[in-house]
């Protein structure tokens, strides 16, 4: 089967702002396959970063429709570009096309480098939501999650120093953890080491995974396979459409939403 080589991936950055795009473009798009095209994207309408639960559960209502309409344009496959993976589980229930975590896809690439692991993401915040989500992806390889104590605001202002705190916490997690390889569990700690690596050489040979790069490297292996016909989300248990259950109120649910999204209100039932 001859399948077309051109790739259409959308990493979409769930902030209301354009501050984090530039980042992700320069130490990401270079590393796409030939064929591939990359667009980073970000939000509209959304709040700024998602450092806590609440501005990403308005993120997660934006990055729903999001994924849809990527889908409609012709997109292959969606990185949902946070290492809370914001969204990505419920997409799938919306689209038939890939739509990837950071996390989950470092996590299921890591045995391929290394046995133990630890993961180092932004902040104390964020440290249970991580713990949470190896629990439910089955990583009983993790020997534990660390901070840097960072706020993605802060951490665009001065991307050298995130980096060498990274690296620093990478070496802590090999020593203290008996880990052998670090996923960064941020997307934007990612795109500070990655250009630190690119721009200057350092940290290279340290052994810490890229979330960016390998949710990317995930999303043009599935696309593929879904441009195939050999990737299928299966529909009869968690991924089930609500349409399939009932059509009818299915697209209520999305028209009452979408009013809301609106600022329209429906005048109450007597």
């Amino acid at each position: 089967m001859e399948v077309p080589m051109e790739r259409r991936i959308a990493f979409i950055n769930p902030f209301g702002t354009a501050a984090f795009d530039e980042i992700i473009r320069e130490t990401l798009v270079p590393y796409a396959s030939s064929g591939t095209e990359v667009d980073v994207i970000h939000l509209e309408g959304v709040p700024e970063n998602i450092d806590y639960y609440y501005p990403k559960h308005l993120m997660e209502l934006a990055i729903f429709e999001e994924v849809r309409r990527l889908e409609e344009a012709g997109y292959d496959a969606v990185v949902v570009g946070c290492c809370y993976d914001p969204g990505v589980r419920v997409a799938r229930e919306l689209v038939d096309i890939p739509v990837v975590g950071p996390l989950e896809a470092a996590m299921n690439h890591a045995s391929y480098v290394g046995h133990r692991f630890t993961i180092v993401t932004d902040h104390r915040k964020a440290l249970p939501w991580l713990e949470d989500l190896v629990r439910l992806h089955g990583a009983g390889n993790c020997r534990g999650v660390r901070c840097i104590d960072w706020y993605i605001t802060d951490m665009i202002q001065d991307t050298t120093s995130v980096a060498d705190d990274a690296a620093a916490a990478c070496l802590e997690a090999l020593r203290e953890d008996t880990s052998e390889v670090v996923i960064l569990g941020c997307t934007i700690i990612g795109g500070c080491l990655e250009r630190e690596i690119m721009t200057t050489g350092r940290h290279r040979e340290l052994p810490i995974l890229n979330p960016n790069l390998l949710a990317l490297k995930a999303a043009e292996s599935l696309a593929d396979l879904h441009r195939m016909g050999k990737y299928r989300i299966s529909r009869v248990g968690f991924y089930q459409r609500h349409e399939q259950h009932d059509a009818e109120e299915a697209a209520e649910v999305r028209r009452r939403w979408r009013l809301a999204d609106a600022g329209v209100r429906e005048p109450a039932a007597r």
